[in-house]
């Protein structure tokens, strides 16, 4: 089976969890999918809402995790015969993990497998891949098929999820699921930077002229794992 899924959190820190959850279950020709709100027990500030437009009044009466459908539907499916494939997966894993659930199959990070197949792209948020790679051209009829009728909004859980599948399937004409398994776990070399002051300069070029900078990124704790490889493979020359 695989489960293309998507959470919303609280934040972005370690110890913020899970407020939504959306996947799409496919296994053969039998596709499911199951989206649910959360509460479990930590506030969502005014920032992660304006990103997906879920407050604490909507999350108010609403099950834990481990209380709800969703999580029975995870449950019963886990098992190394199971894959799921998440965009920056390592990040929903482990708010998956601190709301209860460990899983037991293999992953697929459509985010890391994308920047190894795909470097030309730059920029590898799920939102710039849709317009990116025209993704959002099938996404109606995607969202049909997958017995999807609201409409499709960005940070929805659920919709997410349905893009993340639709790249999974754009990217299969590049590489097998073994060969996507492998490349979410291998790091990649970036040539750019994807944010900050030195949006989409060469790395080698800010090593050059602005070390203390790259060094300075790399005490960060938080720091992407492909950037902070990146920089210390540049910094070592």
């Amino acid at each position: 089976m695989l489960i293309f899924l998507d959470t919303e959190t609280t934040g972005v820190e370690l110890e913020d969890k899970i407020c939504s959850l959306g996947f799409i279950a496919q296994e053969g020709e039998e596709i499911i999918s199951m989206y649910e709100l959360f509460n479990e027990g930590k506030k969502i500030p005014p920032q992660a809402s304006a990103i997906h437009h879920i407050t604490n009044e909507m999350i108010k009466d609403k099950n834990s995790f481990k209380e709800s459908e969703l999580y029975k539907f995870l449950e019963k499916h886990n098992s190394d015969e199971t894959t799921i494939v998440a965009h920056n997966a390592a990040f929903d894993m482990q708010k998956l993990s601190l709301s209860g659930f460990v899983f037991k199959g293999s992953v697929v990070d459509t985010l890391r497998t994308t920047k190894h197949l795909i470097p030309e792209c730059e920029l590898f948020s799920l939102q710039v891949l849709r317009y990116e790679l025209r993704l959002y051209k099938q996404e109606k009829n995607a969202a049909l098929k997958c017995g999807i009728k609201d409409a499709l909004v960005a940070h929805n859980a659920l919709s997410d999820a349905l893009l993340v599948r639709e790249l999974y399937t754009y990217l299969l004409d590049m590489a097998t699921l073994d060969e996507m398994h492998s490349l979410s776990f291998k790091k990649v070399l970036l040539s750019k930077f994807g944010f900050g002051k030195y949006l989409g300069r060469f790395i080698e070029e800010i090593v050059n002229s602005d070390r203390a900078y790259c060094e300075w990124m790399l005490r960060l704790e938080d720091l992407d794992e492909d950037l902070r490889y990146s920089l210390e493979y540049y910094l070592q020359g």
